[in-house]
């Protein structure tokens, strides 16, 4: 270590905050986050314990102490939604597990694990509790993978309330039956002119259930306006997943930017819907910080990809705070390629060159940084590598698999550093998350 990275290292031990465990740990976080209406909560890896956990800690506080009512999280609408409809006291679920169930789509262990399966227990305690006539907190998804669910939803909410109109959207949306249940097959039959597209079907039909708002609201209750809600949601999913699909064969950049503007657009109308319902529209989102962390401030938006986080900054501006996580070294749940079983899979030590690598070098194993603080915004301004996991981890190509370049202070408000983190653990095992990872690594990346 040089003379100039030694002093950025003392530097970052003196304004760390220590994370030790107590009930107090976040109150210079909530302290940050002041009056904010929207909190993003992101993560390094799709399958780490101590993200998932205290995520949930911090959102515990937001919803009691903060009036948070909404957990937005990067999952499918109809999965998170049957989440809501049990944390609020209206589904049929008997408890957590079976709430969770709808997600069995790769990764599964996204959403199906223990520590959002207490995370989702403690919700519906939480609601149950409160007094009549205040708000209860909901959990809904903001991504756009489940087309063919949204469309059954779709129907199945036009069956009960206007069977006519249900017969015009199973025609329209009868355009995809000949691409069996993978989109990723549509999108590649029509993004490189195979077949026709579905795109004027899928906007007639959103445009069809908007022309009968009107109509389906006569009907009596909050209920009612929750269900078509839902279902409007479900049809604008149904119209972007199908320009995303055929977007997947015209590159990374614009397939991204559809998705992520996607995310970002039912953020807006969730929050705008919730405003209209009580006059409060706080929301804490869960996504990777890949997704959450400023892309202007990274490699990535140098290459024309946006995020969600960039795009809640513009529109929202002071009124929302963006909060990373890192870790050096551990396990993590994820798979060896996409589709592929859980695996408990050992996480390389970090670069020495990297934000995670100078962490650790501070000698403190759980910390808060404030990177709105001046000094620390400058010293640590200079681009960096920063790690990456998702869904699928490869170590033995790690540098370029796993790394970008990223101004950290630019690209979220705050991080939290833990050293030393183990997987997060799948309701469902497999035996290849159950084997013991391994203690050696490839000698290069």
């Amino acid at each position: 270590m040089n003379a100039t990275e030694t002093i950025v290292t003392d530097f970052i031990r003196e304004a760390a905050i220590p994370l030790t465990g107590s009930s107090h740990d976040y109150d210079p976080l909530l302290d940050l986050i002041g009056n904010a209406r929207f909190v993003l909560l992101g993560e390094a890896t799709h399958g780490t314990h101590e993200f998932y956990r205290e995520r949930a800690q911090i959102t515990k506080r937001l919803i009691r102490e903060k009036g948070f009512t909404a957990v937005a999280v990067e999952a499918d609408w109809p999965d998170a939604y049957r989440v809501n409809r049990f944390v609020r006291g209206r589904a049929d679920d008997v408890d957590a597990t079976d709430a969770l169930s709808g997600f069995r789509r790769f990764p599964a262990w996204m959403w199906r694990n223990a520590d959002v399966l207490d995370f989702v227990g403690w919700m519906r305690a939480y609601n149950d509790s409160l007094p009549a006539g205040h708000t209860a907190a909901g959990f809904y998804g903001l991504d756009l993978y489940s087309m063919h669910a949204s469309i059954q939803a779709v129907l199945a909410y036009l069956d009960k309330v206007d069977p006519q109109g249900a017969q015009r959207a199973r025609h329209r949306y009868a355009c995809f039956e000949n691409f069996g249940e993978d989109p990723q097959e549509y999108g590649y039959a029509a993004g490189l002119g195979l077949s026709e597209t579905c795109e004027s079907e899928v906007i007639e039909q959103l445009i069809d259930l908007r022309r009968q708002a009107a109509d389906y609201a006569r009907r009596d209750g909050r209920i009612a306006a929750d269900e078509f809600f839902y279902a409007e949601q479900n049809a604008r999913l149904v119209k972007d997943a199908e320009e995303y699909y055929r977007a997947m064969f015209r590159g990374r950049v614009s397939s991204w930017n559809l998705r992520d503007r996607h995310m970002a657009q039912t953020l807006d109308t969730l929050a705008a819907y919730l405003y209209q319902q009580d006059k409060c529209a706080k929301i804490v989102l869960w996504a990777h910080n890949s997704h959450l962390g400023d892309a202007r401030a990274t490699q990535m938006g140098r290459h024309g990809e946006l995020n969600v986080g960039q795009l809640v900054r513009e529109r929202y501006g002071s009124e929302c705070v963006l909060i990373g996580f890192t870790t050096y070294a551990g396990t993590v749940t994820a798979a060896s390629n996409w589709d592929g079983p859980a695996e408990r899979k050992r996480i390389r030590p970090a670069l020495p060159q990297s934000y995670e690598g100078l962490f650790h070098s501070a000698g403190q194993s759980r910390f808060l940084l404030n990177l709105r603080e001046h000094g620390l915004s400058n010293r640590l301004a200079e681009p960096l590598l920063e790690r990456a996991i998702g869904v699928v981890y490869l170590p033995e190509s790690e540098l370029v698999s796993h790394y970008f370049y990223a101004s950290l202070p630019r690209q979220f408000d705050a991080v939290l550093h833990f050293d030393q983190t183990r997987a997060v653990e799948p309701l469902e095992r497999t035996s290849e998350w159950a084997s013991e990872p391994a203690e050696t690594f490839p000698s290069g990346i």
